[in-house]
Order: structure tokens, then C-alpha cells, then sequence
């Protein structure tokens, strides 16, 4: 039986535990109240600059030189570039170990094509230099920032490997945010880049070729898409962090009323059993 010091000191420790629990839940609040503006605020930019995309391509569809543009080319998947967002740090949940599972399972589903992973997070990077996958490239502090410029830097990087034909195909893995108590794990596609389906909506009259029209379309459309995919996986790592705080939270509560009620159940043993040593003494002078 634990003495009442270390059952003290044991109540202590779990008590500062959950101030910190309390204190990272309320960061990852305000963090994700602010990560969340940006992500509804980025959706309406990227649903129209799809269905921009889409029209200018019907628009210009006789125009065999606009199906040509190397952002467009579909080869074999052989080379693969597959980037991989996951957080810096842990304390979120599942945040992290789902994605890097469906990471795991998209390189089974793959396995006749080499491929390289360029990792956003130093959670992805661990997990797969432990496992021996080639990494093209990784980055930190992306998701803490979520700025344009490092998502654009990543992008052209991504651009200018596929246009050389040192890539196949370029995939997204990432969560996508869906509330605060769900992430979707979201694998996508963004080279070569897929038209969006649909027919002309507005009729275009083109002040430069079509085809470089299309050229400064598809590399912006490509940017935006991975600079979204990080706004998503902030948002997502900041709810599952909240959530997961705030379980520890009650979960600290739950252990700090179970240890009170056995140290006052020990304390109370303690007791009697010095009562009972004092009466058996007093007894035997008699």
C-alpha cells in the first residue's frame, strides 16, 4: 500500500499536468478560431478559380495548343513526388499517426512506382526516415505560418520536377478540416492537373493566346491548391490538438477524484489502525 506522502505527491504531479492540458487547450483554441477564418475564407477563392479554370479550357478547347502545356502532360506513373503535410509536434490526437498511415498505404498501393516524399512537418519526416523512404525535400514551421510564399516555393519546386519528366505525377496527402471534432484524410492529385469538368459559362474574349493565358492559369491554380491543403492541415491539427487537450483535461480530473478517495480511504485505514494500536496498549497495561 502506497504511503500518504506519495499518494500526495502523485495528486500534485497529476494536478500540474492538467493545468498544462487546460492551458495548451486554450492556445489551440484561439490558434484554431484564427486558422479557421482563413480556411472558410480560402474555399470561395479556390471553387472559383476552378470553375475560371474550367471555362477558359472550353473556351479555348480548338485550340490544340492549350491541351499541350507540360503541366497538363499524362505519363505512366513510374516517378512519383507525393507531399506529405503533418505538424512539428504531437499532442494531437490521431492527427498525425492517420495520415502517416495513409501515407503508408498509399506507398503499398504504389509499390510498383518509385516514390519520393517531400515532407511539410517534422512528424511525416521521423516517421518515414525511420522506415527508409526516400525524402525529396522537408520543411518546418510551414503550418505555423501558413504563408503564400512557402506554399509557392513548394509548388514550383513540384512544377519544375514533373516539367522535366523527373516526376510522373504529384500527390497531396494531407487532413482536411471538416469540424472541430472531424479531419478528413484527404489524398489528391495536382500534377498533371485535372481540368475540372464542365461546359462554358461565359463567353471570353482573349487578349493573349490561349495558350499562355492557360500558362499563367495552371502554375497559380497549382499553388493555390497546395497553400489551401496547408490551410486545411493547420485548422485540422489545431482542432485535434484542442480536442485531444481537453479529453486529457477530464481525464486528469477523473484520476486527480479517484487518487483523493484512496488516500482518504488510506488516511482512514491509518487512523484506525492507530486507534486500535492505542486501545490494544492501553489494555494490555490494565
Amino acid at each position: 500500500m502506497p504511503s500518504l506522502i506519495d499518494l500526495r505527491r502523485r495528486i500534485r504531479s497529476v494536478k500540474n499536468t492538467q493545468q498544462i492540458t487546460k492551458a495548451m487547450k486554450m492556445v489551440a483554441a484561439a490558434k484554431l478560431r484564427r486558422a479557421q477564418e482563413k480556411v472558410l475564407a480560402s474555399r470561395p477563392y479556390s471553387q472559383s478559380y476552378e470553375k475560371l479554370l474550367a471555362n477558359v479550357v472550353a473556351a479555348a478547347s480548338s485550340d490544340e495548343r492549350v491541351m499541350s502545356h507540360p503541366l497538363l502532360a499524362v505519363r505512366r506513373e513510374e516517378k512519383i513526388q507525393v507531399i506529405l503535410i503533418t505538424s512539428d509536434r504531437g499532442l494531437a490526437g490521431a492527427f498525425n499517426s492517420n495520415i502517416n498511415r495513409g501515407a503508408q498505404r498509399f506507398l503499398q498501393d504504389k509499390a510498383g512506382a518509385a516514390v519520393q516524399i517531400e515532407s511539410i512537418g517534422r512528424k511525416g519526416r521521423d516517421y518515414f526516415k525511420r522506415r527508409n523512404v526516400e525524402l525529396s525535400g522537408e520543411h518546418q514551421g510551414i503550418l505555423d505560418k501558413s504563408l503564400f510564399a512557402d506554399a509557392q516555393r513548394i509548388a514550383q519546386t513540384a512544377m519544375s520536377r514533373f516539367e522535366k519528366a523527373e516526376t510522373d505525377a504529384v500527390y497531396l496527402i494531407y487532413n482536411e478540416f471538416k469540424s472541430v471534432m472531424s479531419q478528413k484524410l484527404t489524398v489528391k492529385r495536382i500534377l498533371p492537373v485535372e481540368i475540372p469538368e464542365g461546359r462554358q459559362t461565359q463567353d471570353y474574349i482573349f487578349e493573349q493566346p490561349p495558350d499562355q493565358l492557360l500558362g499563367n492559369l495552371l502554375p497559380n491554380y497549382v499553388s493555390g491548391t497546395v497553400y489551401a491543403a496547408i490551410l486545411e492541415s493547420a485548422a485540422a491539427e489545431h482542432a485535434a490538438r484542442m480536442v485531444a487537450m481537453d479529453a486529457a483535461s477530464t481525464n486528469a480530473g477523473k484520476v486527480i477524484d479517484a487518487l483523493t478517495l484512496y488516500l482518504n480511504r488510506v488516511r482512514q485505514a491509518t487512523i484506525t489502525r492507530e486507534i486500535i494500536e492505542i486501545v490494544s496498549g492501553a489494555a494490555a497495561l490494565e
